[in-house]
C-alpha cells in the first residue's frame, strides 16, 4: 500500500506537472515566433499558432507528416544544419530561407535544440523559426536606395542613370529581367529605354521595341497609373506576346508599377520572372518606392538632355542658315550679273549700229530695272533669313511694281498679236497669258510601271553625267503599279540620282534597285560616296539642308563631284512624300577617312591618299535612300 505521505507527494507532482504543461501551452500559444517540434524521422509532432499564422500550415493537417518547405537550392544547407545541431546539441542564429504554403519565400533565423528522454537518448528536435524577411528586405532596400540616391547625383546622362537604376531594381526584387519604359508623348508609344535581362545582347533587343501606350501590361499600368501584378502570364489576355516573339524573353510572371509625377505618368518599371518564390505586396511596395524616387530625376535629366540637344541643333541650324544665305547670294547674283552685262553689251551693240528705237529702249530699260529688282530681292531674302522686320507697305509696293511691269509687257505682246490677227479683245488675251504663265498647274495621277519607268528615266539622265567615271548597277524587278504624276516622279528620281552622283567620287559605284517589299513598290538608290555626318543626317530632311560652301561650287556643273546643287532637293521630296503618300527613309555612313564636315574628298579614288584599292573607298562610306510607294 502507498502511504498517505507518498500519495500526497504524487498528487503534488502531478499537479505541478499539469501546471507546468499549462504554462508551457500558454507560452507556446502566445509566443510571436513560430515553434516547430518534430521527430527523428522529420515528421511533425507540434507547431504553435505562430507557425500556423506565418507559414500557413495547420497542425491538424501536417501532424505526422514532412513539411515540404525547404527550397531545393537549400537542401544541402539544411542537411549541414541538422548535422551541426546533432553535433552541438543546439543551433544558434542559423540564417536560411523557407517556403510558405502559398509559395512565398521567407528569410528566417533558426534557433533550436535536440530533445532527449530520461536515458539521454535523442527523441526529436524543437526549432524556433523567426521571420526576418521584412528586416532583410528593409536593409536591402535601404542599401539599394542609398546606391540609387548616389547615382542620381553622380550620373548626368539619362542613359547612364537609368542603366544603374535598372541594375539595382534587378537586385532589389531578385528577378530575371528588369525594364524601364518611358513614354513618347508625340507618338503615344512606350519604348524600352533600359533593359536588364541575362546579358547585354539580350537587353539590346528590347531597345528596338515600341508599342502603343495602351497595349500590354505596361500599357495598362501607364494608362491607369496603378501597379499590376500578374502571377501567371499564360492567364493574362492582354500581355503583349510580340515582346517574347521579338526577344529571347519567356515571361512567366510579371510586376509593373507606374513612374509617376504629380500630374502625369511618364513611364513604367516592369520586372519579370521572380527567381525565388512569387511576387508579393512587399515587392510592389519596394518597386513603387524606387519609381517614386527616380521619377523626378529621370524627367529632369530628360528635359536637360532635350534642352542640350535643342541648343546643339540650334547652333547647327545657325551654321546652316549662314550657308544657305551665301548659297542664295551666289545663285542669284551670278546669273543676274551675267544678264546685266549682256544687256549693257546689247545696248552698246545697238548704239554702234546706229539703231535707235523707242520701243526697244523701253524693253531694255524695263529689263534692267527688273534686274536691279532681283538684286534687291536677294538682299531682302538675306534680311528675311536674319529675321529682320519689313512693313507691309514696302512689300505691297514691290508687288504692285512687279505686276505693273509684267502687265505692261503682256499688253505689248498682245498688241503685236492683235496687229497680226486682228483680235480686238486685248484684255481677254492678257488674262489668258497671265493664267498660262502664272496660273496653277493641274497634275494628274498616272499609272506607272516603276521598273520600266526607271529604265527609261536613267537612259535619259545618263548623258548628263557621262563625263563622270562611275559604275552604275541596276536591278529592276517588276512590281505593283505606282499611282502619281509622272512629272513629280521625274523631279524625285532626278534629284536623288543627281545627289548620288555628286556625292560619289570618280571610280565609285551607285546601285539602283526596284523590287517589292511587303507587296509595295520600293525604290532604293545607294551610293558608295562620302556619306553624311550624324549632325547632317539629322538635318537632312529638315527645313535647312546645308549645301556646300560657295567656294566649292563656283566653277562646277550639275552632276560634277560635290557640285552641291541647290540644297533643297531632299526637302522637296519629303514634301512630295506627304502629298503623294509614299515613305522616305535615308541611312548614311560618313567616310571614315573624312569623319568631319570640314574634311574634304579629292573626288577621285585614285587621288585619295587613304585608298590603295577602290574597295577601300567602297567600304568606307555610303548613303542609301529608300522610297516605298
Amino acid at each position: 500500500m502507498v502511504s498517505p505521505a507518498s500519495e500526497k507527494s504524487v498528487r503534488q507532482m502531478y499537479k505541478e506537472t499539469r501546471l507546468a504543461q499549462k504554462r508551457l501551452d500558454t507560452l507556446l500559444r502566445f509566443l510571436p515566433d513560430p515553434v516547430f517540434a518534430f521527430t527523428l524521422n522529420n515528421t511533425v509532432e507540434y507547431v504553435n499558432p505562430a507557425f500556423e499564422r506565418v507559414f500557413g500550415w495547420k497542425l491538424t493537417e501536417i501532424r505526422g507528416k514532412n513539411i515540404p518547405f525547404v527550397p531545393d537550392h537549400l537542401l544541402e544547407q539544411a542537411r549541414q544544419g541538422m548535422k551541426q545541431l546533432y553535433e552541438n546539441r543546439t543551433v544558434m542564429d542559423f540564417e536560411t530561407q523557407r517556403y510558405t504554403r502559398d509559395g512565398r519565400l521567407l528569410d528566417i533565423l533558426i534557433n533550436g535544440a535536440i530533445l532527449y528522454d530520461e536515458d539521454d537518448t535523442p527523441m526529436g528536435q524543437v526549432l524556433i523559426l523567426r521571420d526576418i524577411t521584412f528586416e532583410k528586405r528593409m536593409a536591402k532596400t535601404n542599401r539599394i536606395m542609398f546606391d540609387i540616391s548616389n547615382a542620381l547625383h553622380t550620373y548626368h546622362k539619362l542613359g547612364d542613370l537609368v542603366t544603374i537604376i535598372t541594375a539595382e531594381i534587378q537586385k532589389l526584387v531578385n528577378v530575371e529581367g528588369a525594364f524601364i519604359l518611358l513614354a513618347d508623348r508625340k507618338t503615344d508609344e512606350l519604348y524600352f529605354f533600359s533593359a536588364r535581362f541575362k546579358d547585354a545582347a539580350s537587353g539590346n533587343k528590347f531597345k528596338k521595341l515600341r508599342f502603343p501606350a495602351d497595349q500590354g501590361v505596361s500599357g495598362h499600368v501607364f494608362k491607369t497609373g496603378k501597379p499590376l501584378l500578374i502571377p501567371d502570364i499564360s492567364q493574362c489576355d492582354f500581355y503583349l506576346r510580340r515582346v517574347d516573339e521579338e526577344t529571347d524573353l519567356v515571361a512567366q510572371n510579371m510586376l509593373s508599377v507606374p513612374i509617376k509625377l504629380k500630374d502625369r505618368v511618364i513611364g513604367v518599371v516592369s520586372v519579370v520572372n521572380k527567381l525565388q518564390g512569387q511576387f508579393d505586396d512587399t515587392d510592389t511596395d519596394q518597386l513603387m518606392m524606387v519609381a517614386s524616387t527616380v521619377a523626378l530625376p529621370i524627367e529632369n535629366t530628360r528635359i536637360h538632355e532635350e534642352l542640350e540637344q535643342s541648343y546643339t541643333d540650334l547652333k547647327i541650324l545657325n551654321q546652316a542658315k549662314d550657308k544657305v544665305i551665301n548659297h542664295l547670294a551666289h545663285e542669284l547674283k551670278t546669273p543676274v550679273s551675267v544678264v546685266d552685262a549682256a544687256m549693257k553689251l546689247l545696248e552698246k551693240k545697238l548704239a554702234a549700229k546706229g539703231i535707235r528705237d523707242e520701243k526697244i529702249e523701253t524693253i531694255i530699260g524695263r529689263a534692267r530695272r527688273n534686274l536691279r529688282r532681283i538684286l534687291n530681292i536677294q538682299f531682302e531674302v538675306e534680311d528675311l533669313l536674319k529675321k529682320k522686320q519689313f512693313t507691309a507697305f514696302h512689300i505691297l509696293t514691290r508687288l504692285i511694281d512687279a505686276c505693273v511691269d509684267e502687265l505692261a509687257l503682256l499688253t505689248e505682246i498682245q498688241a503685236q498679236d492683235e496687229t497680226r490677227t486682228g483680235n480686238a479683245d486685248m484684255m481677254t488675251g492678257v488674262r489668258q497669258a497671265v493664267e498660262k504663265i502664272f496660273g496653277p498647274h493641274r497634275l494628274t495621277r498616272q499609272t506607272i510601271h516603276l521598273d520600266q519607268y526607271m529604265a527609261r528615266h536613267l537612259e535619259r539622265l545618263a548623258p548628263d553625267f557621262a563625263f563622270r567615271r562611275l559604275t552604275l548597277e541596276t536591278g529592276l524587278e517588276k512590281t505593283h503599279l505606282v499611282h502619281m504624276p509622272e512629272e513629280i516622279l521625274d523631279i524625285i528620281v532626278t534629284g536623288l540620282v543627281r545627289n548620288a552622283v555628286e556625292y560619289t567620287p570618280d571610280g565609285g559605284k551607285i546601285q539602283i534597285q526596284v523590287f517589292s517589299k511587303n507587296n509595295r513598290p520600293t525604290l532604293v538608290i545607294q551610293d558608295y560616296g562620302i556619306g553624311f555626318t550624324p549632325e547632317k543626317l539629322r538635318l537632312i530632311f529638315e527645313n535647312y539642308f546645308t549645301p556646300p560652301d560657295s567656294s566649292e561650287y563656283t566653277t562646277k556643273q550639275p552632276f560634277e563631284f560635290n557640285a552641291g546643287g541647290r540644297g533643297f532637293d531632299l526637302l522637296r521630296i519629303k514634301l512630295f512624300s506627304e502629298r503623294y503618300n509614299f515613305t522616305l527613309d535615308i541611312d548614311a555612313t560618313r567616310c571614315r577617312f573624312i569623319p568631319a564636315d570640314m574634311d574634304t574628298c579629292p573626288g577621285d579614288i585614285r587621288r585619295c591618299r587613304f585608298c590603295t584599292t577602290p574597295d577601300d573607298c567602297l567600304n568606307s562610306g555610303a548613303t542609301t535612300v529608300t522610297l516605298i510607294f
